[in-house]
């Protein structure tokens, strides 16, 4: 079994077949909070890995403690599993939140 923490330094123990995706996870929460803008070509690179480790490993028992410790990763699971899942991990209000914003959006697009 491996660790993995997240910003808060909460111990989060994981299988070994979780590692590769825990340290992606980790880079692209450090990418995430680092203040500046990444490399595109860089970040989509990294993006990309991580939703291909998730595809992977997406019936492994423990990815739902993987994904609590890495906020990131959530959103990119989320985003992949959307049209069967919709916000599946995110509170009720955030995810209520971000459909009405969404039909807004959609909304004004629409009468340009």
């Amino acid at each position: 079994m491996s660790s993995s923490s997240n910003a808060t330094t909460r111990l989060v123990r994981l299988p070994a077949t979780l590692n590769n995706l825990a340290n992606l996870a980790a880079m692209l929460e450090k990418v995430e909070r680092a203040g500046r803008a990444p490399d595109a070509g860089q970040y989509r690179q990294l993006v990309e890995r991580v939703c291909a480790e998730l595809l992977r490993q997406a019936a492994e028992p423990a990815l739902p403690q993987l994904l609590e410790a890495f906020p990131s990763t959530a959103e990119l699971y989320e985003n992949v599993n959307y049209q069967s899942a919709g916000l599946c991990l995110s509170p009720l209000d955030r995810s209520v939140q971000t459909e009405q914003a969404a039909r807004r959006a959609l909304q004004t697009l629409m009468q340009r």
